[in-house]
């Protein structure tokens, strides 16, 4: 596969449930990203939210035999009082192929999720420096919530 920039009709995918062997795929370009493999962190994400329970929901995108995106995603109803209501918390696409409608495209599926599971409303924490998500979050028409995040060193 070639580096340039795809747009949304040209590239045919599939998304689906992670499997346990998609781990090493989605290990090896987040390690791209984030210049740190961790297995444990992610055995652990799969342990905890590959399984289907009803209110988590782990999925892969595939570009014929390859793994160019995940995103992680749970219904959640305990935050101060906040009403039940669908959180994105991971999401990564292969950088050779980002602009290609592949996040978008695995963001409608979280939140067809969410709507499946009775949720009218999808939350997302991004650093204040991460530009990219930020631009991806509100290109999907997502704004600043009615919580501000505090916190203090320890």
């Amino acid at each position: 596969m070639n580096s340039s920039v795809l747009n949304e009709a040209s590239i045919a995918v599939q998304i689906r449930r992670a499997a346990q062997s998609d781990l090493a795929a989605i290990m090896a370009f987040d390690e791209r990203s984030n210049k740190d493999a961790n297995p444990e962190y992610w055995q652990a994400m799969f342990r905890r939210y590959g399984d289907d329970q009803g209110k988590q929901l782990f999925l892969v995108c595939e570009h014929g035999p390859e793994i160019v995106g995940f995103i992680i995603g749970e219904v959640r109803d305990w935050e101060f009082g906040s009403s039940p209501c669908g959180w994105v918390f991971a999401l990564g696409v292969r950088p050779d192929i980002r602009l290609g409608g592949v996040a978008t495209r695995m963001y409608r599926e979280m939140c067809d999720f969410f709507r499946r599971a009775g949720v009218n409303k999808v939350r997302a924490m991004v650093a204040r420096q991460d530009n990219d998500f930020h631009s991806f979050f509100r290109s999907q028409g997502m704004m600043a919530g009615p919580y501000v995040q505090l916190e203090k060193d320890l």
